[in-house]
């Protein structure tokens, strides 16, 4: 997936969303009543970027999947508002999340702004879950100038986030993500020649290793995983491309971006994970710690709940 500009071509797509119900539902504007013609001049119009950048997020295959924009793009504060809206076809696939980080990246990279805001209706809950998943926190400090221009309108819930935020969760900043412990691979460079990265068991973890595998050949926004293990530890990395892996210890959930071959997940106890593929033909390994034991697998979510449970209290 990638970001590019509008196109023409993307209008009857566009146009898609704009009378899918599920998707506008608790949109500000009223998009059942655009046209085809309407969505064609929205394209037309947004080659002028000075107020507001509109980009698609669209396949690897370039089918347009949303567009996500910076509006009202104020060089005197430095800030702009953000919107984002996918078809319906996108959802869950990841589309969403990488094109907010995306032109996050271009409003404090390339347009040097300080703060980005957007608001979301509280009925909202779709929109909701998904910024609150990603730790985006409630704001109640937005510039007036942002609150006029939605004078009259009432149950709103506020975001931002402010240029230098770590809003990509970046995975080298933390030491663990629901409870399992986040490993630097060690890694060596050479001028003009790449890295390496090696590790050894017992010391840079404590298991000996017995089987290692790994998942390739995955179309982007396809997720894998859905199960636990009883007793297997596991190595988790990624040495090529982007994916996200979201892990439930059954307290917690939470969910990073695995794109740095230097950097690993150590599961050593029963964790839930899932996995998102955000690119095409992205590579993940698996050092196990025993043989394939499909004895050893939890596949039902509430079996695994039950399980933790259980074990915690043994």
């Amino acid at each position: 997936m990638r970001l590019r500009k509008l196109e023409l071509k993307d209008a009857p797509l566009m146009l898609e969303w704009m009378h899918d119900m599920e998707v506008t539902r608790n949109l500000k504007k009223n998009f059942s009543k655009f046209s085809i013609e309407d969505a064609e001049q929205f394209i037309l119009h947004c080659q002028n970027e000075d107020k507001e950048i509109h980009r698609a997020v669209v396949s690897d295959e370039d089918e347009y999947m949303g567009t996500v924009s910076l509006k009202h793009i104020d060089n005197e504060t430095e800030s702009a508002e953000f919107a984002v809206v996918v078809r319906s076809e996108a959802m869950t696939k990841g589309y969403a999340w990488f094109a907010m980080t995306e032109l996050l990246d271009l409003a404090f990279d390339k347009r040097k702004l300080s703060s980005v805001y957007w608001c979301v209706s509280k009925e909202n809950h779709r929109a909701i879950r998904f910024y609150d998943k990603h730790y985006f926190g409630e704001t109640f400090h937005v510039p007036q100038k942002v609150l006029h221009r939605y004078s009259g309108c009432e149950n709103l819930k506020w975001y931002s986030v402010l240029a230098g935020d770590d809003y990509k969760g970046n995975i080298k900043n933390r030491e663990q993500i629901a409870g399992c412990k986040v490993l630097s691979i060690k890694t060596i460079p050479t001028v003009n020649a790449g890295e390496l990265s090696f590790f050894e068991e017992r010391k840079d973890f404590s298991f000996s290793i017995k089987r290692i595998y790994y998942i390739s050949k995955v179309p982007e926004g396809t997720r894998r995983g859905f199960h636990a293990h009883k007793e297997l530890s596991q190595l988790l990395f990624c040495p090529y491309g982007k994916i996200q892996l979201v892990l439930d210890n059954g307290i917690e959930k939470e969910e990073i971006i695995l794109n740095d071959p230097s950097i690993g997940i150590l599961i050593d106890r029963p964790v839930w994970r899932e996995m998102l593929w955000l690119e095409k033909n992205s590579v993940l390994c698996v050092a196990a710690s025993d043989y394939y034991n499909t004895e050893d697998y939890i596949r039902n979510y509430e079996e695994f709940i039950s399980y933790v449970k259980n074990r915690n209290e043994s």
